[in-house]
């Protein structure tokens, strides 16, 4: 009796607490569900403030890798920037390159050298005396010169002469009248042709003998159409003159111009002018007036004139090689770096995705 009067109270006992706790028990249930429901409500709802822990966990790490994949992208942006920068400039130096080598090509540039001889081959001399006539022609060594023991009278003649009558090649209407004499040709021992011409008394305020200089007298002289030949060094070779009453010492130089299909010869020349002391009476200096001319060789070198073409085509191609290997490795960079970040923004979107799903799955699990 006592023992189940025991088991009685104490089930009472338990009842009473059980009756006790319920209220709370209940009260705690309905706020950790309200709790859920609002949580559910917040991943749900737009505008919702609350997010569970492991979400703002994740949301930090995509925010993390996000911020990397913005710097990866504006560092290849700006690689690609500078890259395109560098295919400007490689695109104008080729430019630059090609207009250079153009410019050079068809403007070669000038190259002077100079040949050293001996001896020279005997230029022609080509005097037009018109109303004057030669009185003397003599070779003579060392630049020196004897006295003259009687101007005026005609000594003898050692010089090589040939007497040539051509049309003019400009007008091919007056005839031309040439005594062409053989000029010095020992350059070391400085040979020298010395000639002495009178002209009676002339209508002109001025007295002057034109002359004309010639690479070589040996080709008029084995020439057999010399009338052909004299026209064409007319057309090639300049004139000079010299006055009378003075003794002009002209120094010749000769220049070898090589051009791309023939080659041309030219004198320069340089000359002094002295004054002839006439000893001759008055009478006779009015009736008879002198000339008296020198031809030297200046100096023992021909002077040898070309054209250069200076741009090498070897090194144009070279740089062009080079900056179209820059081209093409800047488009394959180019190329390179559109697809990986096009590959870096795929894997992203795919991360985000995942992460999206998982937690969708772990909220309909719950």
């Amino acid at each position: 009796m006592l023992r189940k009067e025991t088991s009685r109270l104490y089930k009472e006992f338990n009842d009473d607490e059980e009756e006790l706790q319920a209220p709370d028990f209940y009260q705690d249930n309905d706020i950790a569900t309200d709790n859920m429901e609002e949580t559910v409500d917040s991943r749900v709802l737009p505008g919702s403030t609350r997010v569970l822990p492991a979400e703002d966990a994740v949301d930090s790490n995509s925010f993390i890798l996000f911020n990397k994949a913005c710097l990866k992208n504006v560092f290849t942006v700006l690689l690609l920037f500078i890259y395109m920068l560098l295919t400007a400039v490689a695109v104008f130096l080729a430019y630059q390159t090609i207009t250079d080598f153009m410019e050079k090509l068809s403007h070669p540039v000038m190259s002077v050298t100079y040949k050293e001889v001996d001896v020279f081959s005997p230029p022609g001399i080509a005097l037009y005396l018109g109303t004057a006539q030669l009185l003397s022609c003599k070779h003579h060594y060392h630049a020196h010169i004897p006295p003259l023991i009687t101007p005026g009278t005609p000594p003898a003649v050692d010089c090589v002469l040939e007497e040539v009558t051509y049309t003019d090649p400009y007008t091919n209407h007056s005839v031309k009248k040439a005594l062409v004499v053989s000029g010095p040709t020992d350059v070391r021992n400085r040979e020298l042709v010395f000639l002495q011409f009178s002209q009676n008394e002339t209508k002109e305020d001025f007295s002057a003998i034109t002359y004309m200089l010639f690479d070589r007298f040996n080709d008029l002289y084995t020439s057999v159409d010399k009338h052909a030949f004299m026209q064409d060094c007319e057309r090639n070779y300049s004139m000079w003159t010299f006055s009378g009453g003075f003794r002009t010492w002209v120094k010749m130089s000769l220049v070898k111009t090589l051009g791309k299909a023939n080659v041309s010869m030219e004198f320069r020349q340089e000359s002094s002018v002295v004054k002839y002391n006439d000893k001759r009476s008055e009478s006779e200096q009015k009736a008879v007036q002198l000339f008296f001319v020198v031809f030297e060789w200046r100096d023992p070198y021909i002077q040898e004139v070309r054209d250069i073409v200076t741009a090498n085509p070897w090194n144009t191609v070279a740089i062009l090689c080079g900056v179209f290997m820059a081209l093409f490795k800047a488009a394959n960079f180019a190329s390179f770096s559109v697809k990986w970040v096009i590959k870096i923004r795929k894997r992203h979107l795919r991360t985000r995705n995942r992460e999206l799903n998982q937690i969708s799955s772990e909220i309909q699990n719950r």
